[in-house]
């Protein structure tokens, strides 16, 4: 009787383990989970640092981890303390102007084609009655402050989840042999003949998201960086720095190269406002049309849909890290199911299904 049910008390007891340890990690799982699509996505690179140095590992993770700091963390952390600081003198200021009666709207508003005209003289209206001014000032100033002040915390969480992902991860490319040797014989007890496929499924989906997401929010930077220098707006590497965090957000740069258009708008310079629209609307926001499918499509062709999906169900889940492991979940779950059913995307005439299948 006693070897009848002792399978079952195994498998409860791994249950229970698995749950326990899930509990006590619960916490910093959104980190832990970060770290490992960061050092699945660049596993081939810590590679080859590692043959430069001679084989030592901890030397190449140091050299990882110190540059995930100076790429990721220090940009962050940077964009986060000028959001609230600006935040705060753009509060501070529209009350005071508010209660002093001074406010206007701006000169270069009628100035706007189609729509500039009836926009000046609806806000002049507004603005020369006291009281529609002060409720609408009550209804909108205080939902604007905590949706300026929640950003702030998503960042700062951010910061923090981020740089703990950095701290996890030097372990992860220190011990990640040992560790991918243990998992490999685990998942082959599990999944047996179908461990190696599901293995590479996994691997080649996280690299697929995670090189899509950073290397279009890096060409969109770049590009919004050359933009914002031939306009003429100050603060370009902020400016870009916030480009390329807001680019890993569906419909994110607007908010960029938005506001510096209202900038050069409220400088005078048309000319310029109008080039930088044209520029975000074409170029900025037109390479997340091009380069993300394309890297993408490398891995794991992810729908749009589930990519917005995985971007605000992991903010919400995770914090800022979200971001990424959203999507990336997603994405393996995708790849998973696929590769079970075999039953891929219909591909474009002359692409091979090997390009675009997960």
């Amino acid at each position: 009787m006693e070897k009848r049910f002792q399978p079952y008390s195994r498998l409860a007891a791994i249950v229970f383990l698995v749950v326990g340890c899930l509990w006590v990690l619960r916490p910093f799982l959104p980190a832990i989970l970060f770290a490992c699509a960061i050092t699945i996505s660049s596993w081939p690179l810590f590679l080859r640092l590692q043959a430069r140095l001679r084989g030592r590992r901890t030397a190449a993770a140091t050299v990882m981890t110190i540059s995930l700091i100076l790429v990721i963390i220090l940009p962050l952390a940077l964009v986060t303390w000028n959001v609230a600081d600006n935040a705060g003198q753009f509060y501070r200021g529209l009350r005071d102007a508010l209660q002093a009666g001074h406010l206007a709207p701006p000169d270069w508003l009628r100035q706007v084609p189609v729509i500039g005209e009836m926009m000046d003289n609806y806000l002049r209206g507004l603005i020369s009655s006291r009281e529609q001014l002060i409720d609408l000032a009550k209804r909108y100033m205080e939902p604007a402050r905590h949706f300026l002040l929640g950003g702030g915390i998503v960042l700062g969480s951010g910061v923090a989840q981020v740089s703990l992902a950095a701290f996890v991860s030097f372990f992860l490319y220190r011990d990640g042999a040992t560790l991918l040797q243990a998992l490999s014989v685990g998942m082959d007890k599990i999944m047996g003949e179908h461990a190696i496929a599901v293995a590479e499924t996994v691997s080649r989906t996280v690299r697929g998201v995670m090189y899509g997401l950073l290397g279009t929010a890096l060409a969109q930077a770049a590009v919004a960086a050359v933009g914002f220098l031939i306009a003429g707006v100050p603060a370009v590497a902020l400016l870009a720095v916030g480009t390329f965090l807001f680019s890993l957000v569906p419909v994110g740069p607007p908010l960029i190269w938005g506001g510096a258009a209202i900038w050069l708008f409220n400088q005078g310079s048309t000319g310029w406002g109008i080039f930088m629209i044209v520029w975000g609307v074409f170029l900025i926001s037109g390479v997340d049309n091009v380069v993300k499918p394309m890297l993408i499509s490398r891995g794991s062709s992810l729908p749009f849909l589930l990519v917005l999906l995985g971007v605000m169900g992991g903010v919400l889940a995770f914090g800022f890290v979200g971001l990424f492991i959203g999507p990336t979940l997603l994405a393996v779950a995708l790849g998973l199911l696929r590769n079970w059913t075999d039953v891929h995307p219909v591909v474009a005439p002359g692409r091979r299904r090997d390009d675009h299948a997960a």
